[in-house]
């Protein structure tokens, strides 16, 4: 058996931007001064061109280890070696000042010596235009200024700062704390230490506070803190979207050449997002996106994409940078997703569910929803100009159109929701058109269906069988009581289930072959879908199971190869911890009943 794959690192962030701190203490990704922007460490992609911001402890050998401040984002790193230790405190400032979030473009690092005499060295090399520039350094009294073009940095410490400039004196011994502030854009100038510990506990009281008031249940209730502490920091406040990864071009399996920029806002998953919000009672988050999905849906006025910008931007050209190594050797390197590109018609539907909430929950006034109508037309005729196409699918296949049943699921879906609004508001022709709409889906869907196997395929053409038609039992289409329901859920398990209940996608070849790594979301729905159906033991044996393709920190990657249980693909990845709060409520509250109603 190879050695498992681990993402030896963890995250740090502020709604602004997403840190990435290995084990070794070097922050190997920072992309500044947001998601979509380059990278200013870059070391995850390429160790030499993409900079470096570490502190080295000087000895033969070492060990390290990290962990969170109970219930923060707030990362610790320890090294230790014979001759000393030392540990180094990670965070993004958040908190509540003057009645807004104080979230800047600043990464704070506090070095303490834990045992020994530890002798260490300092290294800041940050990177412009990923990787083809470096950034000039500036000596200051108490700082070093980074600049390129018209970017600029500055690292504020007390540590001297002939260090940063002098090789021969870039090592020494750490005696006390040393703090390090590094900002973006406008210089810090306070007094550091005194900044830098009140920022600390500001900060760590913030995220304390944040998860005092989240909703989370018994069941494995770490890890879904965890898994919601994860969510929280993929959201860019200033328009509320939720990006599904803060990186790009993590291989899904070693030399797949599948390796995507995740760093944007998939509207498509918007319903797996918004439930988990809902089910840990973050009702401001969950607010905050369903109004950048309001934005996008009514801003664009031709087809809605399954993927935009975090400001809503459409185009998304993708490109690819051969110059850097790619991580761990792995080729291409792709900025921007031609899957904006794509043809995805569940992407109405799921528009639709997101915003049920906004205009059936009465904690939103009524003015806030005055709009219903002329929104619901909107959609419900982009459903009727759409069901009866052919599309890119779940899986955002590039060069294959299929009818697929997981479309007109939420086409389905969307229209059950529409239905839900028009009856609160007396809307009677939307009623109307959209059980009409309702029932065409419906048609769809049955299209897929092979009487003799007992399984819906993935699409009306062909025998193939995907992950996604799970969801048509945790969507209720299929009474999870039913036979029909039963025997579906075995036919996709018996074909896709891997060991210790990993799922693939799917099994057959598309555009880059057949899939090497399981989608561990999929395994998530899977474990939804066995307790709906009423397995619930069987659910929370595989759960437990899966629990064990986290990293150190209780991170997930995208996916997990079934032989040896390596972590692949973009990392952390959100919708993964997604899955698992789902697949935890689902649990733990035994939900065997529709998430949503539907009358017809």
């Amino acid at each position: 058996m190879n050695k498992r794959h681990l993402y030896h690192s963890g995250i740090i962030g502020n709604c602004n931007f997403i840190a990435h701190v290995h084990k070794n203490t070097n922050i190997n990704w920072l992309c500044w001064p947001t998601f979509r922007d380059s990278f200013v460490f870059g070391g995850l992609l390429d160790q030499e061109k993409g900079g470096e911001f570490s502190i080295k402890l000087i000895a033969d050998e070492t060990s390290s280890k990290q962990y969170y401040l109970e219930n923060t984002n707030i990362l610790v790193t320890e090294v230790h070696s014979e001759q000393g230790s030392f540990k180094v405190t990670d965070f993004a400032p958040r908190f509540h000042q003057y009645e807004r979030y104080f979230k800047p473009l600043m990464v704070i690092r506090i070095l303490e010596p834990i045992q020994g005499n530890p002798k260490i060295k300092v290294t800041c090399k940050p990177k412009a235009d990923y990787g083809k520039a470096d950034f000039k350094s500036f000596r200051g009294s108490n700082h070093v200024q980074f600049k390129h073009a018209d970017e600029e940095m500055r690292l504020t410490t007390n540590i001297p700062i002939s260090h940063f400039f002098d090789q021969d004196k870039s090592n020494f011994i750490l005696t006390e704390k040393k703090y390090m502030i590094l900002s973006y854009g406008s210089p810090f100038e306070a007094a550091l230490e005194k900044t830098a510990e009140d920022f600390l506990l500001r900060t760590k009281q913030y995220w304390r506070h944040w998860v005092k008031k989240a909703s989370i249940p018994n069941y494995y209730q770490s890890l879904i803190i965890r898994s919601a502490l994860v969510l929280k920091l993929h959201q860019y406040e200033d328009t509320g979207a939720i990006i599904a990864a803060s990186t790009t071009s993590l291989p899904e399996s070693p030399g797949s050449g599948r390796n995507w920029d995740y760093r944007y806002c998939w509207v498509r998953d918007s319903y797996y997002v918004l439930t988990a919000l809902s089910n840990i009672g973050k009702f401001d988050e969950l607010e905050q996106f369903a109004s950048y999905i309001t934005g996008i849906t009514q801003s664009d006025t031709g087809r809605l994409q399954p993927l935009y910008g975090i400001l809503g931007r459409r185009t998304l050209t993708e490109s690819t940078l051969d110059y850097l190594e790619g991580y761990e050797g792995n080729q291409p390197i792709r900025i921007g997703n031609q899957a904006y590109e794509h043809i995805q018609n569940d992407v109405y539907g799921q528009a639709m569910i997101a915003l049920l909430p906004l205009y059936t929950d009465y904690r939103f006034p009524a003015d806030e929803r005055k709009d219903a109508k002329s929104w619901l037309s909107y959609i419900l005729g982009k459903i009727e100009m759409t069901i009866d196409e052919k599309d890119a699918g779940i899986w955002e296949f590039r060069h294959i159109a299929n009818r697929h049943a997981y479309s007109n699921l939420f086409q389905w879906a969307g229209c059950c929701a529409a239905l839900k609004i028009a009856k609160q508001n007396g809307y009677t022709d939307i009623e109307l058109q959209a059980r009409t709409l309702m029932e065409k889906a419906a048609a769809h869907i049955e299209s897929c269906y092979d009487p003799d196997r007992q399984v819906y395929r993935n699409a009306s053409e062909g025998e193939n069988l995907d992950a996604s038609t799970l969801q048509l039992i945790m969507m209720h289409y299929l009474d999870p009581s039913s036979e029909r329901a039963k025997l579906h859920l075995e036919a996709v398990e018996k074909e896709l289930r891997g060991k210790n209940g990993l799922f693939y996608r799917y099994l057959h070849r598309d555009d880059f072959g057949k899939p090497q790594s399981t989608f561990l979301v999929c395994a998530f729905w899977y474990v939804e879908a066995l307790a709906c159906v009423g397995r619930v033991q069987e659910a929370q044996e595989i759960f437990a199971n899966l629990m064990s393709y986290s990293n150190h920190l209780g991170l997930f990657s995208e996916d997990v190869h079934e032989e040896d249980g390596s972590q692949w693909g973009n990392f952390p990845q959100a919708y993964s911890h997604v899955g698992l709060m789902n697949a935890a409520y689902r649990i733990a509250t035994k939900l065997d009943q529709p998430i949503f109603t539907c009358s017809s």
